[in-house]
């Protein structure tokens, strides 16, 4: 699959997003320099925003409000919903608003990949264990190939963060997990490594074994350049 079938989709990386993310600025930097290599190698960039109205129409079952009835988060009358001005978008990119956790979840967002011929992804965002996952899966159920950047990625802990690539890991079967390093690598035709699952739940775990299984999902062997 080539570039000009790819398109990179950042998920919901807004100024809001800093509410004790692990790890965010190393996510921040390996993000910028995931855009800048798209640009260079002619892939879109496609960024998400959640937002939530500030009356609340249309929120989540049960989403968290203040006293007063507006939304503790990505209230739709503050800054905040903005995307972080360190990867702020072009003109020419694409930004898609959402009201649910999935970026596909009545959005344009498949409208849009079809559109620009996209079969293959690449994506990373936040949080790990919400709006990345749920995205991830949907994108899947859309038969789009995968590219998932683990250290693009954060959550609230770490044991969510690991928890939650794992799964998409053993259950998402078009799947490959890498690093910004070796993303770039592929989007310059060079060899690289990633992991892909050679079996449904590859990666079984217990509490005790989550970070041994971690272990052998962000540090695979190197293969061959993707055709």
């Amino acid at each position: 699959m080539t570039n000009s079938e790819t398109a990179l989709v950042v998920i919901d990386l807004q100024k809001e997003s800093g509410f004790g993310l692990f790890g965010l600025d190393d996510v921040v930097r390996n993000t910028q320099r995931m855009i800048d290599a798209c640009c260079a190698a002619g892939v879109p960039v496609i960024y998400t925003r959640q937002i939530n109205r500030r009356d609340g129409v249309g929120l989540s079952l049960d989403e968290p409000r203040h006293p007063d009835g507006e939304p503790c988060f990505y209230a739709d009358n503050r800054d905040s919903i903005e995307i972080m001005e360190e990867i702020k978008p072009r003109e020419t990119d694409i930004v898609i608003d959402k009201y649910r956790w999935s970026a596909f979840f009545d959005t344009s967002l498949d409208l849009m990949l079809k559109s620009l011929g996209v079969k293959r992804l690449i994506i990373g965002g936040v949080v790990t264990d919400g709006c990345l996952m749920t995205s991830v899966f949907d994108a899947y159920f859309r038969d789009y190939r995968i590219h998932l950047v683990h250290d693009m990625c954060t959550a609230s802990n770490e044991g969510a963060h690991m928890a939650a690539l794992t799964i998409m890991a053993n259950w998402v079967y078009s799947l490959e997990v890498l690093d910004t390093d070796n993303m770039i690598k592929c989007l310059e035709g060079r060899q690289y490594a990633a992991w892909q699952a050679d079996d449904a739940d590859a990666l079984q775990f217990t509490p005790e074994t989550l970070r041994e299984t971690f272990g052998k999902l962000t540090a695979p062997e190197e293969k061959p350049s993707a055709e």
